[in-house]
């Protein structure tokens, strides 16, 4: 008899973003190892299907309210758990700051309840962060009544369990992945013309310090005179912000948005890209920085999080926070000059395929419905 799973997460494919890729990846390879697989998610924009089939994979989702694409309250996926958890063997719920992995605490039956965190230990906004402080007492239910807990980085783990005292044994590290066989078909082949550094990600000002990518390359074009050009890849509630802040500091013909690319158009963007940067200081992970890692692209990331990990293993340029436009201008021209100062070793074997990944929930998935018990809070 085929594996019930239930992945629910706030939202999913075609929306892009880390947890939205995660769920995506794995669900997928889940469902051709003939694990029957629904992806239970909300669409706060009501333009997508209530249900429809990707890949193998039944997507349902349900409204929702997501006041600046945050928090996702949905009383009708609540209800649809409340009523149906426990006809799947497993719920894997995603995202700490959203509300459908409480949901899926609340929903739980006879059901085993798998928890990836996602977590960044904070809001994205002052405001935000004001709302953690009450939040982290509703969401000890989460935890409480998860079988078991996945970070994606070993930051997270140390966050976690000191944020929520959780024992070690009850969390799991499994990082996020990439599509290897994918990113075989590309090689870091940058263009020949004047430099492009590119951003993927989502437009985020404060949390992703995308104000102050832009403004480096005021700093790098008018003070170092470097000729190069910056591509941002990516949608979220900065997107007018940071039009009005390219048209201020007269960078238009230096400063380009793409909103939307195909998978295809996106590695070939990366691919013939002179340096990939993430200047953001909060992240769980970065897929995005990930795979420009493995297919060659010179990688510059905050020394910050989970991204001091791409740093310490020498798979990426660093540059110290607190981040400033000086700092970044200041590493990508170091790196444009040198770019092999960003990846002295090589990728190989230190970023998982998202093949792995699903191996290893599998496996997951295995031990927890052999267990008789779920393994309580301290």
């Amino acid at each position: 008899m085929k594996m019930r799973i239930a992945q629910v997460c706030p939202t999913y494919y075609p929306h892009i973003g880390g947890v939205e890729t995660h769920v995506k990846e794995i669900s997928e390879r889940l469902a051709r190892k003939n694990f029957d697989v629904d992806v239970l998610t909300t669409d706060p924009f009501k333009k997508l299907p209530k249900e429809e089939i990707i890949n193998n994979i039944m997507v349902k989702r349900f409204r929702s309210w997501a006041p600046n694409e945050a928090y996702y309250f949905s009383r009708e996926l609540r209800k649809c758990l409340m009523k149906n958890s426990d006809s799947y063997d497993v719920v894997h719920a995603h995202s700490y700051h959203a509300f459908p992995a409480l949901y899926a605490a609340q929903a739980k039956n006879r059901n085993k309840l798998v928890f990836t965190l996602h977590y960044l230990g904070r809001g994205q906004t002052f405001f935000r962060n004001l709302l953690h402080i009450p939040y982290r007492f509703i969401a000890q239910k989460m935890f409480k009544l998860s079988d078991k807990v996945i970070c994606v980085s070993n930051y997270e783990k140390n966050l976690v369990t000191k944020n929520f005292r959780l024992k070690g044994e009850r969390i799991l590290i499994i990082p996020n992945g990439v599509n290897q066989d994918e990113l075989s078909n590309y090689m870091w082949t940058p263009s020949p013309s004047r430099p492009r550094i590119t951003y993927s990600g989502r437009l985020e000002r404060y949390q992703k310090n995308l104000d102050k990518l832009i403004q480096s390359f005021k700093i790098l074009v008018r003070e170092y005179h470097v000729d190069a050009e910056l591509v941002i890849i990516g949608n979220g509630t900065y997107e007018k912000g940071m039009k009005r802040l390219i048209e201020r500091l007269g960078l238009q013909r230096r400063v380009t948005l793409k909103r939307w690319l195909l998978r295809r158009q996106y590695l070939e963007e990366l691919a013939s890209s002179s340096a990939f940067v993430m200047p953001s200081e909060h992240e769980c992970y970065c897929i995005s920085a990930a795979e420009a890692i493995v297919l060659g692209v010179p990688t510059i990331v905050a020394n910050s999080t989970a991204l001091s990990e791409f740093v310490e293993s020498g798979l990426a340029f660093g540059i110290d926070i607190p981040i400033t436009p000086e700092k970044i201008a200041g590493a990508v021209r170091k790196v444009l000059i040198t770019p092999e100062i960003s990846r002295t070793r090589s990728s190989r074997g230190r970023i998982l395929s998202w093949d792995n990944v699903a191996d290893r929930l599998e496996r997951l998935y295995s031990e927890v419905l052999s267990s008789y018990e779920s393994i309580g809070v301290p």
